[in-house]
């Protein structure tokens, strides 16, 4: 059994009727919000974590690794 267009036009129509005008743009307005931050994160989570410089105070802190040289 399928929708036809009628059946999804009289969806739509209940659905403005019960939430109003307003209510939709704004939960459409804050489904976008929420894709853009879950894009947002994915692209953050995929940037390499950079290791840090090695210097002197990084050597102190590890005292287990042996100097080369």
């Amino acid at each position: 059994m399928g929708f036809s267009a009628q059946h999804i036009l009289l969806l739509l129509v209940i659905a403005l009727l019960l939430f109003g005008r307003g209510k939709i743009s704004e939960l459409m307005g804050d489904v976008a919000k929420g894709i853009k931050s879950f894009k947002k994160g994915m692209a953050d989570d995929e940037e390499p974590v950079k290791p840090a410089p090695r210097t002197i105070e990084n050597e102190a802190v590890n005292p287990d690794r042996t100097k080369v040289g």
